[in-house]
């Protein structure tokens, strides 16, 4: 009987141990995501670099979106299917993408990319999760326009959903506040245009608790200059400080807090004694100075947080008008047409959000049209 218990431990040893190695190798190797999936999937390299190519396609595509967004649809085995979406983003706000499916057992590999500033007007990856979480997450900190991108495995074969949304990094620094209470923001002038706002002011009634917009720890706390009654709250994780002027109290004592922890309570001290009741918050970051705080505090809409879309899509489409409009994005208005279509043209589907569907055309160029123009091929 001990025996068998020290063989079954010897065998549980050496399968660690050959986990292990495999691992070291890969490390040693220099493995890539993408070349551990083809290694472990034994893909060919004919079909392995038709399938990598299509981030290629990816890149060139122009989609737009507003976020939230979401899209359903439905994948196909060797439909090297592959989806982009442009949306700017600015500094402090975080993006957050899903591609939920109904097998947990299909790799999908996200990828980040940002505009660079060259003639060539390319992307630079900026941040790639595992093919097997299905979502990324990224906290920005240079404004510009970011593409964001989907590929599914060779033999995904499973319905889906995408959801897409941005969200601040900080608490809204005044006690059930929202955005409407922002009265002022940065670059307004001041003093008859001697200097510029370097934050924003956000109004509430005297005595609304003011809150910590992030964890850490106080670095002043006082009445000083032009912002009266102040506090500091050093973000060491980022480098940075936030800056809370003008307020009517500070809670005594204050050293290191919590995240939604008050710190003390809408004023007008300082210079702001003729004005409303206001907090102006401000970040400072080491070696830059005063940032725009609105993409730490802005709040954004939640996307809507559902399962992988069970019902069938078609997935050939053709146009059913003398004249369709083919759109940048899935909306009439503020929105691009990137080229017209003619009655009877195949569509193939890439999925569907709201009242619109993404497709592609025989070019292989991504576009949204509306359900309206198209019908099911079959």
């Amino acid at each position: 009987m001990q025996l068998s218990k020290f063989s079954f431990v010897l065998f549980l040893l050496i399968l660690s141990s050959c986990t292990q190695m495999e691992k070291a190798e890969q490390l040693i190797t220099g493995l890539t995501e993408k070349e551990k999936y083809q290694k472990d999937n034994e893909i060919s390299d004919e079909l392995f670099q038709i399938w990598e190519d299509r981030v290629k396609v990816a890149l060139r595509d122009s989609l737009e979106i507003e976020l939230p967004y979401t899209e359903s649809g439905e994948l196909k085995p060797r439909n090297f299917a592959v989806y982009s979406y442009q949306t700017y983003l600015i500094p402090g706000e975080v993006i957050e993408a899903k591609f939920i499916t109904d097998s947990s057992f299909t790799l999908v590999f996200s990828e980040l990319y940002k505009k660079v500033k060259d003639q060539n007007k390319s992307f630079e990856r900026v941040k790639s999760a595992e093919g097997e979480t299905k979502k990324l997450r990224f906290e920005v900190q240079e404004k510009g326009l970011y593409k964001l991108i989907f590929q599914p495995e060779i033999e995904a074969n499973t319905p889906f959903h995408i959801q897409i949304k941005k969200s601040p990094t900080y608490l809204f620094p005044v006690s059930n506040g929202k955005n409407a209470d922002i009265g002022s923001y940065w670059g307004d002038i001041r003093d008859g245009g001697r200097r510029d706002h370097k934050g924003i002011d956000i109004f509430a009634d005297r005595g609304t608790p003011v809150v910590a917009a992030t964890s850490g720890r106080i670095r002043f706390t006082g009445e000083k200059g032009l912002g009266g009654k102040q506090v500091w709250l050093r973000d060491r994780k980022r480098r940075q400080s936030l800056y809370y002027a003008h307020l009517d109290s500070i809670i005594p004592g204050l050293n290191k807090v919590e995240q939604g922890d008050t710190l003390g309570f809408v004023g007008n001290s300082g210079n702001a004694r003729t004005t409303p009741p206001h907090l102006h918050f401000g970040i400072y970051k080491s070696k830059q100075g005063a940032l725009d705080p609105i993409g730490f505090v802005y709040l954004t809409e939640d996307a809507q947080d559902i399962s992988a879309n069970n019902s069938e899509f078609a997935t050939r489409l053709k146009v059913n008008s003398a004249k369709a409009n083919f759109r940048n994005k899935p909306a009439s208005s503020n929105s691009r047409v990137v080229k017209t279509g003619q009655e009877g043209e195949l569509l193939f589907v890439q999925g569907k959000t709201t009242d619109w569907f993404h497709v592609r055309d025989s070019l292989d160029r991504s576009m949204y049209i509306h359900e309206s123009l198209v019908r099911s091929a079959y």
